[in-house]
């Protein structure tokens, strides 16, 4: 228990010193989080309404593919992401194996699908008097989807949180298309695992507990908005 004791109290002195080793990271960490969650929620929010809300021809397949992708490996994912990406694959020339933006795409492909289900999944769950009301009130396509979107507006917020804490704390993309190139590609959590097998139990403590930090302030936004 000792050197876990020791482990949290260095934990500490690097946060608090600003360790450039670790802040690279959590840098690392943010950027490619933001880039995936922007855009998971532009592509995810407007075809989780569709599939929601429409009724058309394979529907029901269609849901059925969408809720089986939540499931997806993350080292599947970064498998295909790198084959995609390799110089050997369709987009090699683009130069995005072991980048930021790399990452994001697959990271985008792993929380896309939690996005799409989950707004299904609130647009449903809604009264059903809302369309009939809107209708009689005038409503276009746009102001239907817009109200529709809006009424649902915290079962997406958590849709969003839910999908970011999946980015936030996935290795398996990160370490197959990121190559945890130092100072370039590593995120908390590939450096996490990197320092732990290196007996760094200090540096992976310090990056836990920036993790923890970044989903406690994830969290504490969608309570703001909430009560807002």
């Amino acid at each position: 228990m000792d050197f876990i004791l020791a482990g949290v109290l260095e934990a500490f002195a690097l946060l608090f010193r600003g360790d450039p080793e670790a802040f690279s990271a959590i840098s690392a960490t943010l950027r490619v989080s933001s880039y995936s969650m922007t855009a998971s929620l532009l592509i995810g929010i407007p075809a989780g309404f569709a599939l929601g809300y429409g009724e058309f021809p394979g529907k029901r397949p269609l849901r059925l593919l969408v809720d089986t992708l939540l499931a997806l490996p993350t080292v599947f994912i970064g498998l295909l992401v790198y084959a995609l990406l390799t110089r050997r694959g369709p987009l090699g020339e683009w130069g995005l194996l072991f980048t930021l933006p790399g990452i994001a795409i697959g990271q985008t492909i792993l929380a896309l699908p939690i996005v799409v289900a989950l707004t299904a999944t609130a647009v449903e769950s809604m009264d059903a008097r809302l369309h009939t009301t809107l209708t009689t009130l005038g409503a276009g396509r746009r102001q239907l989807a817009l109200s529709t979107l809006w009424e649902g507006r915290f079962s997406i917020l958590a849709a969003a949180v839910t999908a970011y804490g999946r980015v936030l704390t996935e290795v398996g993309i990160s370490m197959m298309v990121g190559g945890n190139i130092k100072w370039h590609s590593r995120t908390i959590t590939t450096a996490i695992a990197l320092e732990t097998n290196k007996g760094q139990f200090a540096m992976g403590i310090a990056l836990g507990l920036a993790l923890l930090a970044i989903a406690f302030v994830v969290n504490l936004s969608l309570s703001f908005l909430r009560n807002r």
